[in-house]
């Protein structure tokens, strides 16, 4: 959360002129905000959507994806991307996540309208091990967008991928 997936990811497409996908965007679009969702129909159903959404992500031409947070966490979700991208983990501290967080006007659907340290940091904590498993990791606390998405465009040219 509050990473700056979305804005990396954007630059990181441009920089590679390639097409920038936000999966919370297009599960917007078509299911309504991303806050109601939850308040209304639960976790369970939009991680079903951001599923058809990524799903449907996977299958398109070469883009930047970027995903929400708790993806991971749901296994249909995280066997998809194994398969079919390159999964980079924008690494930002608890407490860096709690005070960018604070200052956005975004209400996160797991923290509500008064976000605590302890829940911060008990998300992160599950969601770490998985977001471990990324085939990249860019500690992101000290570095601008433009930095983090330099460094990854570093490592694809490294690492000879090609989109």
């Amino acid at each position: 959360m509050a990473a700056g997936k979305s804005t990396i990811g954007k630059k990181l497409a441009r920089r590679l002129d390639v097409k920038f996908c936000d999966l919370d965007d297009l599960i917007a679009e078509r299911h309504g905000a991303i806050a109601d969702i939850f308040a209304q129909q639960g976790e369970t159903q939009f991680r079903r959507y951001e599923y058809e959404a990524l799903a449907q992500a996977v299958d398109s031409p070469a883009s930047v994806i970027a995903l929400g947070g708790g993806a991971v966490t749901h296994e249909p979700s995280l066997a998809l991307l194994k398969k079919n991208a390159y999964r980079v983990f924008i690494k930002l501290s608890p407490a860096q996540t709690l005070m960018r967080i604070r200052r956005s006007q975004n209400i996160r659907p797991l923290l509500g309208e008064a976000p605590k340290a302890s829940e911060v940091e008990a998300i992160y904590a599950r969601r770490l091990p998985l977001y471990l498993e990324s085939d990249l990791v860019v500690d992101t606390d000290r570095l601008s967008p433009a930095r983090v998405a330099d460094v990854i465009a570093e490592w694809m040219r490294r690492e000879s991928i090609e989109l």
